[in-house]
């Protein structure tokens, strides 16, 4: 253990350097660097997370798991993400966060490379939530970077960049991992033949060993650590608001000053109701739309692309439009984001089964889904607790998040059960009360988001 906690040792500061021009040097190149890295290494390790959404149906039809089983196995890794999200999160504040990303990328993807041999649901379940735990790594470390090279007033533009990822992730798993399991062809031309359910896991298994690497050569710890000025002093950006910390306060009473904000309470409540709708899109709607819609996997897949696509604009706008449009309130913009993403769902389980139809509610869903998830998900609670304590807000989040999530899994996967029925050996899935659940959760997170209008972010 203690080897573990040397190997995150955070690095000591530098002799501070005197000159400007090499200092705003240092500053551009490592603030590109490290948005990269953090955008980047965070949505491919997005893959690791997402396979299982995508071989759902190879393995039903196999016999392999029953839709129940499933559900327990996703859950898994959402209960181990959601604990070790709260635990790494404080970790990820004291931690040398190059090291820490990296390390929880790597073991993400040797738990894939074993799920790629596991047909028995409880070491598939372990796995899963082994894989978990590995995940919950990646959110705490890359906001603690974004902290440390960004400064207030540009958080929330870093922040939406750094929030495509995870539509970069999930765009790659629906439309590359969807064409390793299912194949994929263009213009009648097979561009990947049909791998079966085990490439869907060992796919990003590989890629995401690659992506560890980038991670630890890219990211930086703080700047003082360079021999760079804080950001703070860099972009005189102090400020004294419901975020400002009392630098008398250790870290760690820093860290626990957050519970006993109401405010930072019901953004994660309204955060894990965004979840549940956000992960049930992502675990589900491929086998909605082979099950109920009639499209093959890779027609399936790359509908879902499009959510993804759609959710870079989502993520950047957000960020664009609550710091620009709206003077860094996000409340306003949580409101905006939230009816589009509720239009969209209207679309995709109500609409007709028309491809352009179900494209435009994809669209929709994925602007608005991302947006939401973007500032309930973590940035409007950075925006009112001590920028000292980033890691554990984004840790508090994503325990709060990810046990929706987990309880999405469960609950889902037994409404599915309970609907199947078996025709001509075919097994035939009613999701009518799943819908109902889905959005019904999406429509809460709209509601305590709003309960929060008046909340003031800065003097």
């Amino acid at each position: 253990m203690s080897a573990l906690f040397g190997l995150f040792a955070p690095s000591s500061e530098a002799a501070p350097i005197q000159d400007d021009g090499r200092i705003d040097a240092l500053y551009r190149r490592h603030r590109f660097r490290v948005l990269t890295a953090i955008t980047l290494g965070y949505g491919l390790s997005y893959t690791c997370r997402l396979a299982i959404g995508v071989v759902k149906k190879p393995l039903l039809d196999q016999g392999i798991f029953t839709a129940g089983e499933l559900g327990t196995i996703g859950a898994a890794l959402f209960y181990a993400y959601a604990f070790g999200k709260l635990f790494n999160g404080f970790l990820a504040d004291h931690a040398n966060v190059r090291r820490f990303l990296a390390f929880g990328i790597a073991g993400s993807a040797l738990c894939n490379l074993g799920m790629g041999f596991s047909t028995h649901v409880w070491p598939a379940a372990l796995l899963w939530g082994l894989n978990g735990w590995f995940q919950s790594f990646g959110a705490p470390a890359c906001v603690v970077a974004m902290t440390a090279w960004f400064s207030n007033r540009e958080r929330g533009r870093a922040y939406g960049i750094w929030s495509t990822s995870h539509s970069i992730g999930e765009g790659l798993t629906f439309l590359v991992v969807g064409g390793l399991v299912g194949g994929l062809a263009l213009g009648g031309r097979q561009l990947i033949p049909a791998l079966g359910w085990r490439a869907g896991y060992l796919g990003p298994a590989i890629l995401c060993l690659g992506v560890a690497g980038l991670a630890y050569l890219w990211i930086r710890e703080p700047p003082k650590t360079l021999g760079l000025p804080a950001v703070a002093d860099y972009k005189n950006d102090h400020w004294q608001g419901p975020g400002a910390a009392d630098k008398s306060q250790t870290l760690i009473l820093t860290q626990l000053s957050i519970l006993k904000l109401p405010a930072v309470w019901i953004i994660a409540l309204a955060s894990a109701m965004a979840y549940v709708t956000r992960y049930a899109m992502n675990s589900w709607g491929v086998l909605y739309l082979q099950a109920e819609r009639g499209y093959s996997l890779p027609a399936a897949g790359s509908l879902m692309f499009l959510s993804t696509v759609a959710g870079v604009v989502g993520a950047l706008s957000f960020g664009y439009i609550s710091d620009v449009v709206f003077k860094a309130r996000r409340p306003p913009a949580n409101l905006m984001f939230g009816l589009i993403e509720l239009a969209g769902l209207g679309l995709v389980f109500y609409g007709p089964t028309n491809t352009a139809v179900l494209a435009a509610g994809m669209v929709l869903f994925g602007l608005g889904m991302t947006g939401l998830t973007t500032s309930v998900g973590g940035l409007f609670a950075t925006d009112i607790c001590p920028k000292r304590a980033v890691g554990a807000v984004l840790g508090l989040m994503g325990v709060v998040s990810y046990l929706g999530a987990a309880i999405q899994e469960q609950v889902s996967g037994h409404l599915l059960d309970r609907g199947m029925t078996m025709a001509a050996g075919v097994r035939h899935y009613d999701f009518s009360a799943a819908i109902a659940f889905w959005i019904g959760t999406s429509v809460v997170s709209l509601v305590l988001a709003a309960t929060l209008w008046r909340v003031k972010l800065r003097d």
